[in-house]
């Protein structure tokens, strides 16, 4: 692991990791970000009839067990598991190895993984189950599993940091505020290495009909691939 010295003649030391509707690793992701390739299409999660918005910008032929074991992806929400492979590529890529970290450097690392939702399909869930099934059938990691939190607590466990571990919630500004809070922490010689990122995953058909109500949505469904046209002045919303 670098020193502060070492950091003080490098800018940065930077890892890329990306789980996206346009490629689910970062190479993936920039080759088609840089070709215009569009993420947005038909929404897949569920049943969409009689929605007025019927498109969506959907991660599609994830694995979440390239990040984590089979039991533990399983009782954890998707926003953590794409939290989990997007930060074991960045760190890949970083060149970092943080099993060599000393007490020292552990306690000077930090995780700022931020998130809109979380694991809002818990809630969804559980509910259903409850109604459902009783409730002796909620899942007891319901709970866990939609903290918001929770992505950033699982990546500091799996690399064994033990200096800050933040998440912010503050709607759709939520992924870009993680970068200013890592540059906070190391601008203030409290860490010498953040992981930092952001992630959301819910596609549910409440929060899509909430936010077509709204008129937060676009409804461009006959051309979902031009639908996201945030600085255009014929713009009629986000996907």
């Amino acid at each position: 692991m670098p020193t502060r010295s070492d950091l003080s003649r490098r800018a940065v030391i930077t890892g890329i990791g990306a789980v996206t509707p346009i490629g689910n690793t970062g190479p993936e992701y920039w080759q088609a970000l840089t070709s215009g390739v569009s993420g947005a299409g038909p929404i897949t999660a569920f049943d969409d009839t009689g929605f007025d918005v019927r498109m969506a910008a959907e991660v599609k032929q994830f694995d979440p067990t390239i990040a984590m074991d089979r039991k533990m992806a399983r009782r954890m929400s998707r926003f953590i598991h794409f939290a989990m492979a997007a930060a074991q590529e960045a760190v890949t890529d970083s060149g970092l190895d943080p099993s060599t970290f000393s007490v020292e450097q552990r306690d000077r690392s930090a995780v700022v993984i931020n998130t809109g939702g979380g694991g809002m399909e818990q809630v969804v869930e559980g509910t259903e189950t409850l109604i459902s099934k009783g409730s002796g059938q909620v899942s007891p990691f319901a709970i866990p599993a939609l903290s918001g939190s929770m992505a950033a607590a699982q990546v500091s466990m799996k690399y064994g940091i033990t200096g800050p571990v933040i998440t912010q919630v503050a709607a759709c500004a939520s992924s870009i505020l993680c970068f200013t809070d890592a540059l906070r922490l190391i601008r203030a010689g409290e860490c010498d290495v953040v992981i930092a990122g952001g992630t959301e995953a819910p596609i549910l058909p409440v929060a899509v009909a909430a936010l077509g109500n709204m008129g937060a949505l676009s409804k461009r469904n006959e051309d979902p691939a031009r639908a996201s046209r945030p600085f255009d002045r014929n713009r009629d919303g986000f996907l």
